[in-house]
C-alpha cells in the first residue's frame, strides 16, 4: 500500500511540474505590448495612462500607441518582418480579426510581426488629428522595431507594412513620403528610417492615394472585392499610378467578397478564404521570405 501510495505520489508531482513548466511556457511565448514612447506620446503624454477600451472583436480609447510582438518559432524566421495596422474606419481596431489574426498567420510563414495599436482621429471627442498622429505612430513603429532588429532576429531592410481598410490609409502614409530620420534627434530611435520595404494592402481606404506614385515607393501587393464600393476603387487608382512608376505591384480583385472580409475564414467565397496564400505566394516570390537575403 505505502509502495502504491508513493508511486501515485510521484505520478501527481510529475505531473504537477509538467503542468507548471507549459504554463510557465505559455506564458513566457505570450505577445508583449511596447508602447511607441516611453512617457507617451508627444504632447499627449498626461493621456498615456487612460486605459484602453476593448470588446468582443474592437479596442478604441488608443491613448499609448503601441505595438504588440509575435515573433515566430526560431527554427522557422526567416527574417521577414511586418508592421500590421488593424482597420476600424479611425473610430476603433478591428484588433483580433486584422491585427492577432494576421500575426498568427505571418508567424506561421516564418515571419515576425508587430501589430500596431494607433491613436484613432475620429473617435468620439478625439483630441487627435487624421493626417497628422496615425502617421507619426506608424513612423515611430517602424523606427523602433529596427531599432530592436537584432533583439527580434529581424533584417530591417526586410520589414513591410500591412493594412486593412483604414489601417490601410495608415500604412500608406508612410510609403509614398521620405521616412528618414532626423540624424540629431535626441532619441536616437528617431534618427532610423521609417519607410517600409514593402507594402500589402487589403481593402484598403480611399485617403491614402497619391496624387502620383514616386520612383522609390515600396514594391505592392493589394487585395479588394469588386463589390467593395468603398475599397475597391483605390487599388484600382493605385495599380494605375505604380504602372506609371514602373514600380513592381501585384494586385487582385475577386468578383465578390464586398469589405471587411479580414483574413477570409469566415467567408464561404472559395478565393475569399484563401486570398492569404496569395499574400504569401507574392512574399515568396519576391524573395522576401528567403533567409539572409
Amino acid at each position: 500500500m505505502n509502495a502504491t501510495y508513493r508511486l501515485l505520489s510521484a505520478y501527481l508531482i510529475c505531473f504537477l511540474l509538467g503542468t507548471a513548466a507549459s504554463q510557465i511556457a505559455s506564458a513566457q511565448s505570450a505577445p508583449v505590448q511596447i508602447s511607441l514612447w516611453p512617457n507617451g506620446a508627444p504632447g499627449f503624454e498626461s493621456r498615456r495612462n487612460e486605459p484602453e477600451q476593448a470588446k468582443d472583436y474592437w479596442v478604441r480609447s488608443i491613448n499609448n500607441p503601441s505595438i504588440t510582438v509575435y515573433l515566430p518559432p526560431k527554427e522557422k524566421a526567416t527574417g521577414a518582418a511586418v508592421l500590421i495596422c488593424p482597420g476600424g474606419g479611425h473610430r476603433e481596431l478591428v484588433f483580433n480579426a486584422e491585427g492577432r489574426q494576421p500575426a498568427e498567420f505571418l508567424n506561421s510563414i516564418g515571419v515576425a510581426a508587430f501589430v500596431l495599436k494607433y491613436r484613432l482621429a475620429r473617435e468620439e471627442n478625439s483630441p487627435y488629428s487624421l493626417d497628422k498622429h496615425p502617421r507619426e505612430d506608424a513612423y515611430r513603429a517602424m523606427r523602433l522595431v529596427r531599432s530592436k532588429a537584432s533583439e527580434f532576429g529581424i533584417d530591417p531592410n526586410r520589414l513591410g507594412v500591412l493594412g486593412f481598410s483604414a489601417g490601410g490609409e495608415v500604412a500608406e502614409m508612410i510609403a509614398y513620403a521620405p521616412g528618414k530620420g532626423l540624424p540629431d534627434a535626441p532619441d536616437p530611435i528617431d534618427r532610423l528610417d521609417g519607410k517600409p520595404a514593402f507594402q500589402l494592402l487589403i481593402y484598403p481606404g480611399p485617403l491614402g492615394v497619391p496624387e502620383t506614385v514616386p520612383a522609390d515607393a515600396p514594391p505592392a501587393f493589394m487585395l479588394a472585392a469588386n463589390d467593395d464600393l468603398c475599397c475597391s476603387g483605390p487599388i484600382v487608382s493605385l495599380l494605375q499610378k505604380y504602372r506609371a512608376a514602373n514600380v513592381p505591384i501585384e494586385v487582385h480583385i475577386y468578383t465578390q467578397g464586398k469589405h471587411g472580409f479580414n483574413m477570409g475564414d469566415r467567408s464561404k467565397l472559395a478565393s475569399i478564404h484563401s486570398w492569404p496564400q496569395r499574400m504569401a505566394d507574392w512574399m515568396a516570390d519576391t524573395n522576401l521570405l528567403v533567409p539572409g537575403r
